[in-house]
């Protein structure tokens, strides 16, 4: 129990660290505007979200999995996964599906960025033919969602990978459910050091 302590504590300060670099920025919103090797990235409408959620994963796999490198789609899916951090892993309550949301606007970009990593993905030679039947899984996903026109106040953004969108901390307090679940860190973190530190009882036989 003692060597897990460390590596709790070390995944508690990462977590904060995130915490604390996300709220650094004016409204917990806009980093400065792209510089002039950004990629640009198209807004995605609200009712996109949800799809290009479930198939996030699979997006960068075929990204991380194409050959040559393309440096394009090297940056595009670097820059989605330091936004899904930044959005904290998709990890908050109403992250993708709540427009009132705090994270709603992060979710936004790594999922506009995750979306532009495929369209990249399918106008490279020699892309895998996984490409092509992941892109007719995720319209016919559209079509059966039928909430792809949906929109928000996020929905006519546009992204770059020059800028990080980081959470509305100025949002939050109206939010009560995020509010909720960052009041509750700190509690989980005492139980759980309390649970690592409580005594192992021995069994006798």
């Amino acid at each position: 129990m003692a060597a897990l302590r460390p590596r709790f504590r070390g995944l508690f300060l990462a977590l904060a660290g995130c915490l604390l670099a996300s709220a650094a920025q004016p409204h917990g919103a806009r980093a400065p505007e792209d510089h002039p090797g950004g990629v640009p990235i198209a807004s995605l409408e609200h009712g996109q979200m949800a799809v290009l959620a479930r198939h996030r994963g699979e997006i960068l796999a075929l990204a991380a999995r194409h050959y040559p490198v393309d440096e394009t789609l090297r940056r595009l899916t670097n820059h989605a996964e330091i936004q899904f951090a930044y959005c904290l892993w998709g990890l908050m309550p109403g992250t993708v599906t709540d427009a009132a949301s705090p994270f709603n606007g992060c979710a936004h970009a790594y999922l506009a960025t995750a979306r532009e990593a495929l369209l990249r993905l399918e106008s490279l030679p020699g892309k895998s033919p996984a490409v092509d039947r992941l892109r007719q899984r995720i319209d016919a996903d559209m079509l059966a969602n039928s909430r792809d026109l949906d929109l928000c106040q996020h929905s006519g953004e546009e992204f770059g990978t020059g800028r990080i969108v980081g959470p509305d901390w100025g949002a939050l307090p109206g939010h009560w459910p995020s509010l909720l679940a960052v009041l509750a860190l700190p509690l989980a973190a005492i139980a759980a050091m309390a649970a690592l530190r409580r005594p192992r009882r021995t069994l006798r036989a």
